[in-house]
This record gives C-alpha cells, sequence and structure tokens, in this order.
C-alpha cells in the first residue's frame, strides 16, 4: 500500500504553489464551470422535455368495467353494512 502522507504532502505542496499564482481578487468559475452549467442546463432541459412528452401520454379518464357494471351496486350495498356475528 503506498504511503498516503508522502503523497497528501507532496499534493499540498503542489497546491499551496499554485493557490499562490491566482489572483485573489480574480477568481471566476472559468470556461470549466461554464461547461459543466451548460452541460446541466441542457440536461435538466431534455429531462423536463421527455417528463412532458410521457406525461401527455397518460390517459386520466376512468373507463368503466362492463363486468362489474351490474355486480357493484350489490357489493357496494353489502359492503356498506357491517356483518353479525
Amino acid at each position: 500500500m503506498p504511503d498516503m502522507s508522502a503523497s497528501a504532502s507532496l499534493a499540498m505542496t503542489q497546491l499551496v504553489t499554485f493557490a499562490k499564482e491566482v489572483d485573489e481578487d480574480k477568481v471566476t468559475p472559468g470556461v470549466l464551470g461554464f461547461i459543466v452549467f451548460a452541460v446541466m442546463a441542457l440536461a435538466v432541459w431534455g429531462l423536463m422535455k421527455s417528463m412532458n412528452r410521457h406525461m401527455n401520454r397518460v390517459e386520466f379518464t376512468e373507463v368503466p368495467d362492463p363486468k362489474a357494471d351490474s355486480g357493484d351496486s350489490a357489493e357496494a350495498a353489502g359492503a356498506a353494512k357491517p356483518q353479525q356475528g
């Protein structure tokens, strides 16, 4: 297993030198930040478009069952009365 403290100290020395080069008054997200934001915006737009398409395919009206039409009134009346026993 590699020595983690050695690699951590090496990373810290490289980051410290990089931090000295960055102007503290001009920190911006840059081109990479814009690209990441644009990709995320396009992904959300595509997901919303897909969701809209799927929601338009859903039929919200309930179709009555012809088999249950004759037995519904008898079952509903029987279910409304509690059983005595």
